[in-house]
């Protein structure tokens, strides 16, 4: 899958959980950026990205990560 497939899969998954269909996501996008990105949306977006691609983050990766598109690099690598 390329990174933009990988984003647009992503972007789905954000307007699902926050239930924003308007919601436009970018490679800068933080929880700052969402107002109802709060720790259950937080968690809910985590395993919802988990089921949907089939992969598993650990905690460290999580932590880790500054924004989108920070995720959508990790999201390349595990799904290697």
């Amino acid at each position: 899958m390329t990174r933009e497939e990988l984003f647009e899969k992503l972007q789905d998954i954000f307007r699902d959980i926050f239930d924003d269909d308007s919601l436009e996501i970018t490679d800068a996008t933080n929880s700052s950026d969402i107002d109802d990105w709060d720790s259950i949306n937080h968690i809910n977006l985590v395993v919802a990205i988990e089921k949907d691609m089939k992969i598993k983050f650990s905690f460290e990766e999580l932590a880790a990560l500054k924004n989108v598109g920070a995720m959508v690099d990790l999201m390349m690598i595990k799904e290697k």
